[in-house]
């Protein structure tokens, strides 16, 4: 990234899931201590690709106008109701379902998360742009001690990214121009939203967030501005 490009960044927009937190392995967990606790067995592996997989196909009525504004709580619990019947789980009660509903609030952030964010931060305005709602992503941010300046997103923009109005309400309320405003994400698809959107960008490899046998997001698809291997690496490159 030319310097001068670089000079005129004055704030990063953070994708939440995956880029800043290891949703799959956090879910596993939780499903792992569910099974502690009633005894209900499945291969909790499976059962979070299969609920994550729920995820985009959900939200895109509500980015095509078919389905007015529902936040991600409430898709990630129909979700859930769906995965739990298409994979024959049994003998969970509403209490265990609302329960582990609740996993993408305890999701566990990546090693390396708050101390890049905290370097970042020392030059950058540091807000999150996911996808996640209010109090889910405010939750987050207190679970994994993530130094954020501002929690901001699809729920304040009423549109799921990669919708246009996602990134551009966010650089609204920053009061700023998407040129001076950075978007990171471990996502391809999130980069050309933004890019799209005139934001620049910057790419962050995170190769175990759909587990081990990974196939997506292991290399940019795109002519991204920065990409790095970590948010310490990210630091380090945008000169934080």
């Amino acid at each position: 990234m030319n310097p001068r490009a670089l000079g005129q960044i004055r704030a990063l927009t953070f994708d939440v899931f995956g880029t800043v937190v290891d949703w799959r392995g956090s879910v596993i967990r939780d499903g792992e201590e569910l099974t502690r606790r009633t005894g209900v067995k499945t291969d909790w592996g499976a059962f979070a690709d299969a609920w994550r997989g729920e995820y985009a196909p959900s939200m895109k009525p509500i980015r095509e106008g078919a389905r007015p504004w529902v936040g991600l709580d409430t898709l990630h619990y129909e979700n859930l109701l769906a995965t739990v019947k298409r994979l024959g789980v049994e003998g969970l009660g509403e209490q265990d379902l609302r329960w582990l509903n609740l996993a993408w609030h305890r999701l566990d952030p990546w090693p390396d998360a708050a101390g890049g964010l905290a370097r970042l931060k020392r030059k950058f305005v540091v807000v999150t742009l996911s996808n996640g709602n209010i109090a889910m992503t405010v939750d987050l941010v207190r679970h994994g001690n993530l130094p954020f300046d501002a929690v901001l997103g699809a729920e304040v923009a009423r549109q799921y990214k990669p919708h246009p109005q996602a990134y551009l309400t966010t650089v609204s309320l920053l009061q700023l121009e998407p040129s001076q405003v950075m978007m990171v994400a471990a996502h391809n698809s999130d980069l050309r939203g933004a890019s799209k959107a005139g934001l620049r960008t910057a790419y962050v490899i995170r190769p175990t967030q759909s587990g081990p046998g990974q196939k997506t997001d292991l290399a940019p698809e795109g002519d991204w501005d920065v990409v790095a291997n970590d948010f310490v690496d990210l630091a380090a490159k945008l000169g934080a």
